[in-house]
């Protein structure tokens, strides 16, 4: 074992990690409750009521730990860099 090695710790990649998990658990929530989940997360984006998102599976909870700018930034840079 070499103790010389330096473990490098992001705290960002840690959050978009915990963003991707909510996000998930709120798109699985969504679909299993028979909603497109796509369109009830734009329309929560774009007007920021909560109600767009279901209660089922603590999902509307859970959704609100997300900034909604640090959400669309997450987005853009998912589509634009893969």
């Amino acid at each position: 074992m070499e103790i010389d090695k330096t473990i490098a710790f992001s705290v960002h990649d840690e959050r978009e990690n915990e963003m991707k998990e909510i996000l998930t658990t709120v798109y699985e929530a969504l679909r299993e409750k028979g909603y497109n989940p796509i369109n009830q997360l734009v329309g929560y984006r774009l007007s920021e009521d909560p109600t767009y998102i279901t209660t089922y599976n603590n999902a509307r909870s859970l959704i609100r730990h997300i900034d909604r700018d640090e959400l669309l930034q997450m987005l853009v840079k998912s589509y634009l860099v893969g």
